[in-house]
């Protein structure tokens, strides 16, 4: 196998890898990028704590809070920081949910995605110079209802609850 990196960003980089599979030889161009972990926040009243976030091109969506994991980071860790940079909530409690590759065919990413329990709000939003976000809470079978209607589009969000959902016996 034989790997050419082509960029290298802040949080993604391309390679493009000659190999062989079965005898053949083939190409596969991947984006390289660490992961995520992403958060499942539900508070004492079944709300989920969720944010609502510029995301170019697509402008403001609804979404589980998440983000990158940094260079060698547990994904428990990355979430119990990144829902309280997002939120201001702390979570007593992650718990694993499920872990799923977005765009299996040409990007390495995984995002992990956890069951945050035991929250209290401690501090206001810490966001990164580029993030643009609110908090927004919605009662989880209304949201349910939002990802069968299409007003959900964000893979995570789906993932993350759907699996709940399911885990939970709610549809």
């Amino acid at each position: 196998m034989k790997k050419k990196k082509i960029y290298e960003g802040k949080i993604l980089g391309l390679s493009v890898y000659d190999l062989v599979i079965e005898g053949r030889k083939v190409k596969r161009e991947m984006i390289e990028h660490r992961g995520a972990a992403a958060m499942l926040a539900l508070d004492e009243n079944n709300k989920v704590i969720l944010v609502k976030q510029h995301r170019f091109p697509h402008g403001y969506v609804i979404e589980i809070p998440a983000g990158t994991l940094e260079k060698r980071e547990d994904s428990k860790k990355c979430a119990f920081r990144e829902l309280e940079e997002e939120t201001g909530y702390r979570a007593k409690k992650m718990t694993p949910l499920i872990t799923y590759y977005p765009s299996i065919g040409y990007n390495t990413e995984a995002i992990h995605c956890f069951v945050a329990s035991g929250l209290k709000k401690i501090a206001d939003l810490k966001l990164d110079e580029d993030e643009i976000l609110s908090v927004v809470k919605i009662d989880l079978k209304k949201l349910i209802l939002m990802i069968k209607n299409g007003k959900i589009q964000d893979s995570k969000t789906i993932c993350a609850v759907l699996t709940y959902a399911a885990k939970k016996k709610l549809y």
